[in-house]
Parts: structure tokens; sequence; C-alpha cells
């Protein structure tokens, strides 16, 4: 059986190229730190500090490139910690989500609707889908086998696109529950 990456999403932010202007100055443009396992996907140079009721974020990454919308990633426990709502959402579906406010170096941003926890998910190509037997939005199970921690993540999208590379994506909460690391791979079940 073919196994799965399974990666690691940390807390972070995507934004629009406004309010990377609100947050850095007219003009500024996200530096590259370093690239990630989706295509074209990178964590950059540029951090913000993520303001909610009860507590602060201190220097949370932006990744890019910039997007249509401001999203902030959360898990569960940083939106807790911070007195803010993240309902579990895939990417993009930010509609009625959390709020929060974003501090960079040049001002701030007000951030209505954005903050999620996002949706444990696999990125797969159309030949990735086709290999493992599923198509675009299946919802699948994933086995982690870890030491001393091996868990099955219920309610995995499988999301399917030419620009994606194999990997399965959950959250800082999921990753330590699971005993995670680096390398961890999953199997798929139907």
């Amino acid at each position: 059986m073919k196994k799965i990456l399974v990666e690691t999403s940390a807390r972070h932010v995507h934004v629009t190229k406004e309010d990377l202007e609100a947050l850095f100055g007219a003009g500024h443009e996200l530096t590259v730190k370093s690239w990630l396992s989706q295509p074209g996907q990178f964590a950059s140079e540029e951090q913000v500090d993520v303001v909610g009721p009860k507590n602060t974020l201190k220097r949370v990454r932006i990744l890019g490139p910039v997007r249509p919308a401001t999203q902030v990633e959360l898990s569960l426990t940083d939106a807790r910690s911070i007195g803010v709502t993240a309902p579990v959402r895939e990417s993009g579906d930010i509609a009625g989500s959390g709020a929060c406010k974003l501090v960079g170096p040049a001002g701030e941003v007000e951030v209505a609707e954005g903050v999620i926890a996002a949706k444990r998910h696999i990125h797969m190509t159309p030949a990735d889908a086709e290999e493992f037997g599923v198509k675009d939005k299946d919802v699948v199970s994933v086995k982690v086998d870890t030491d001393g921690r091996a868990l099955t993540f219920g309610d995995v999208v499988v999301r399917v696109s030419e620009k994606f590379s194999l990997a399965m994506h959950i959250d800082t909460d999921e990753s330590n529950a699971a005993c995670a690391v680096n390398g961890t791979m999953g199997e798929l079940i139907k």
C-alpha cells in the first residue's frame, strides 16, 4: 500500500496584497524564507502578531504568495488561548468564521472574518487520486502508526489538483495527539 507523507501545518497567516501593504508598508512584497511541499507555496520572512481579546500570538509567519482573502489558520488550542472563534473549515471557506487583529511593523488590520482551524486534508494530483481510488472532496480516514500514539484520523478531505504534491496536512494539536514527527507516513483508509 502506498503511504502518504503527514505534515504538520503550524499556525500561519495568508494575506491579501492590500493587507500586506497595510501591515508592512506600501509596495511591500513577501520575502521567501523557505519553500513548502506544495508547489509555489512558501514560508515568508514576514511575521505578524495575531491579537485576540484574551491574548496575543507573537511572530506568526505569513505564507505566500498573497491570496484573494486574508485567512488566519490556528490550532484550536491557539484560538482558545487568545479568545477567538476558529471553526474547523477547509482553506478559503471563511464566511462567518472568527475575527482577530493582525499587527505588523507598519500598521494593523482588523480581520472581521477569516480565522479558522484548517480541516485536515490530503493534497493529491489527479494521478495520485486515481492510484488511491478517490476523487476531489471525498472524505477518508488516514491511519498513522507512531510509537505509542498510533491513531486513525477521520474526516480527512481529499483535495485534487494538478498544482498539488502528495501530502496530508494536520495542525499542531493533531500532530501532538499522534506523536507525529518529520517524515511520519499515513495509510489511506476509504
